[in-house]
């Protein structure tokens, strides 16, 4: 078995997952980077689903504003789900997303688009 690096790497050749796919989704990696991290990919594909439905119950008991602002955190995740999926170093989810716990929530937590949706709030729109 490879010994890997902290970056995720090792010594073996380069290989690339030859399964159909979109452009974006090709790992590049060892084999058994690319096997170890398309797990943890779907992991994180997981979580982010998780998320998106906690996000779905509220929206779908609220009006308004607040709906419209609760959809508005869904596309926010959508959009950060699409850049984490499209990473194609398979270093990457081995570094990144291994030890999965609050981190979606945690992305979401930094994104300025939720920043500037909290400070609407805060200046007097309807909560």
């Amino acid at each position: 078995m490879a010994q890997f690096l902290k970056d995720g790497s090792d010594s073996r050749p380069e290989a690339v997952i030859t399964e159909p796919r979109s452009p974006s989704q090709v790992l590049t990696g060892s084999q058994s980077q690319i096997e170890w991290a398309e797990r943890i990919r779907q992991t994180a594909s997981d979580e982010f689903d998780r998320v998106a439905r906690s996000f779905r119950t509220v929206a779908a008991a609220q009006e308004g504003p607040k709906r419209v602002r609760t959809e508005s955190i869904l596309a926010i995740l959508e959009d950060q789900r699409q850049a984490v999926m499209s990473r194609t170093d398979a270093g990457y989810f081995i570094r990144d997303w291994q030890d999965i716990s609050d981190q979606v929530r945690q992305m979401l937590g930094r994104d300025p688009r939720l920043h500037a949706l909290k400070a609407d709030i805060g200046r007097g729109e309807p909560k």
